[in-house]
């Protein structure tokens, strides 16, 4: 819809803002109000409160939710697919085994990172992190040595994947919302994601791991070690692998502790590539396109343009995965598989379609307006106050998702009314808004209790380790965004 014409001025409308936000906080934290519900009502009394004409409010709220759906439910959707897929099948142990192998005994923190930085592109941090523990925690016990030295890099690893790289919820969203081109967020979140798992994940996770002498716990907790329930791949619910076979270069895969084998190492890599190289023949194309290259206009460039839209890449690479990693499975077990990926995104989907609907009224209502030029009075750049408004968020709140999806959806309007923008600029505000709602993971984040709890730390260990390594990514990925800003 339309932005209408403001019914306050600059303060009065941005004081409602601030009360909103607050108002936001105040249900998640005080009143345990679920997120969806708490967005869904904020939405409704800002629309109230700046006077969104009666016959307008709900079509207003609607629009917001509905075409945020429309491309973030899919494309999450079908990640989950395609990563629980991998999961079942017994992925992360070829990937794991087989790097480890390679890379030997004093590099093996090394190869389990490399091997979560491919295992956590369509894989979300909590259920990557799950099935990698049995991993882990077979290698430290195989080498010795404080546990966090093998799980703090891959753990690294998992949560820059899933901060800055679609088709995880939170860079989709906030794509989605600021308009941005997918396959540069893809491009511009992997150039930050690698350097950043580097310096902040192994570099920083080393040192942590050094500095914390940590024994491999003794767990028996639902799907951790000690649970070894193979590959799970015909289980009622398609339940997760547990084994920790590998044999990545067998010519089976390694036998799984079921009957079927695990798949080979060069097909788990061919499937995680997949669907990056797609969606970068498409930003690719459209880039030779502009430079009057290619003819922009001819059918195989639009075809092979369409190929590589977002959501057609991740359904060709589901397709395969289906065909490939089904391979002896009854139809049944495969379509268990993935029925069980969707159940864990619900959540995450409607709650960011609910942060498109508060981002809606935000710029109907005319206060992204009025937030831009109080920034540009201000003198404070848009990508600083991004940040700033999503670390506060991920603070106060603990829920990435809901900081970044709230930050997105206040500062789109302020981003529509900026001239001179560039595609590289909105990529970079995407990935600043993941880094904000990276650092300072602490008490309030679900995160959090699950890495403690898994490795056996109590909270002030968690916070020495974990949140430590969390800030170390959410600012070190701020520090390359503006340097790459230089650039914008």
């Amino acid at each position: 819809m339309e932005e209408i014409t403001p019914a306050y001025g600059v303060g009065p409308l941005l004081a409602i803002a601030a009360g909103a936000v607050a108002l936001l906080l105040l249900l998640i934290i005080k009143f345990r109000v679920h997120a969806l519900i708490a967005l869904v009502l904020v939405s409704v009394l800002t629309a109230v409160a700046t006077r969104i004409p009666l016959n307008e409010l709900v079509d207003t709220l609607m629009d917001g939710f509905g075409s945020t759906l429309a491309e973030v439910g899919l494309l999450v959707g079908l990640g989950a697919m395609i990563g629980r897929l991998l999961e079942v099948t017994g992925g992360a142990d070829v990937l794991a085994n087989s790097l480890v192998n390679r890379f030997g005994e004093k590099r093996a923190p090394l190869a389990l990172g490399v091997a979560a930085l491919f295992f956590g592109f369509p894989i979300f941090l909590d259920a990557a992190f799950v099935v990698f523990v049995p991993i882990i925690f077979s290698v430290a016990t195989r080498f010795g040595g404080s546990v966090l030295l093998y799980a703090l890099p891959p753990l690294g690893a998992f949560a820059v994947m899933h901060a800055f790289v679609p088709p995880h919820p939170g860079p989709v969203s906030a794509a989605e919302f600021l308009d941005a081109d997918m396959g540069l967020v893809l491009l511009v979140g992997l150039v930050i994601a690698v350097p950043t798992w580097y310096l902040a994940g192994y570099v920083g996770g080393k040192m942590i791991g050094r500095r914390v002498d940590l024994a491999v716990p003794a767990l028996s907790l639902p799907g951790a070690p000690g649970t070894n329930s193979g590959t799970g791949g015909d289980s009622a619910d398609g339940g997760p692998s547990g084994g920790n076979s590998a044999g990545g270069d067998s010519a089976g895969g390694g036998p799984a502790t079921g009957e079927l084998p695990y798949p080979r190492f060069r097909t788990v890599i061919a499937i995680l590539l997949l669907p990056m190289v797609l969606i970068f023949l498409d930003t690719g194309l459209n880039t030779l396109g502009t430079a009057g290259v290619v003819d922009a206009d001819a059918t195989w460039v639009q075809a092979l343009r369409v190929l590589g839209a977002t959501p057609i890449a991740l359904l060709v690479t589901a397709l395969v995965s289906l065909v490939v990693l089904g391979r002896g499975r009854s139809r049944a077990s495969v379509e268990n598989i993935v029925n069980g990926a969707l159940a864990p995104v619900c959540a995450i989907i409607l709650i960011t379609g609910a942060g498109g609907m508060f981002g809606e009224v935000l710029y109907v209502s005319g206060i992204g307006q009025a937030l831009a030029e109080t920034l540009k009075d201000l003198g404070i750049p848009l990508i600083l106050a991004a940040f700033l408004i999503s670390t506060g968020l991920r603070v106060a709140q603990g829920s990435a998702t809901v900081a970044l999806t709230t930050t997105a959806g206040l500062i789109a309007p302020t981003l529509a009314a900026t001239e001179g923008v560039t595609p590289l600029y909105r990529a970079l505000l995407v990935i600043t808004l993941a880094c904000g709602a990276t650092v300072l993971s602490h008490v309030n984040d679900s995160g959090f209790w699950l890495v403690g709890r898994y490795l056996g730390m109590d909270v002030k260990t968690t916070l020495k380790t974990w949140t430590v390594l969390e800030t170390l990514i959410g600012v070190i990925g701020f520090g390359l965004v503006l340097v790459l800003n230089i650039f914008a």
